[in-house]
């Protein structure tokens, strides 16, 4: 821990030589969840992952469809509100099912 030591300015004030600490809160995050969908084909789920969430690789998208597929769910992103937001609603626009929930 640094230890303040007050010193004079020459107006005769005490100054503290170490600045305030800042916390800062972390915004809560949220997973985008892709749900299995029997109707799409892979591929297009794949493209459709791609372009609504452009952070994703080929890899990146085929592992989310391949865990939707599997076990029912894939995790897409997890992200602040607004984007997870975004991204549910553009997957739901193209035909996939999708849903946010708060990161634990």
């Amino acid at each position: 821990m640094a230890e303040e030591t007050p010193t004079r300015s020459p107006g005769g004030a005490a100054v503290l030589d170490k600045a305030p600490e800042r916390v800062r809160k972390r915004s809560p995050r949220y997973k985008v969840l892709l749900h299995n969908d029997p109707v799409n084909s892979m591929e297009y789920v794949m493209t459709t992952l791609r372009q609504v969430v452009p952070q994703l690789s080929e890899q990146d998208a085929m592992a989310v469809m391949l865990e939707a597929h599997n076990t029912g769910i894939g995790l897409v992103i997890v992200c602040d509100i607004e984007p997870a937001e975004f991204y549910c609603e553009t997957l739901k626009s193209k035909g996939l099912t999708s849903s946010i929930e708060p990161e634990d």
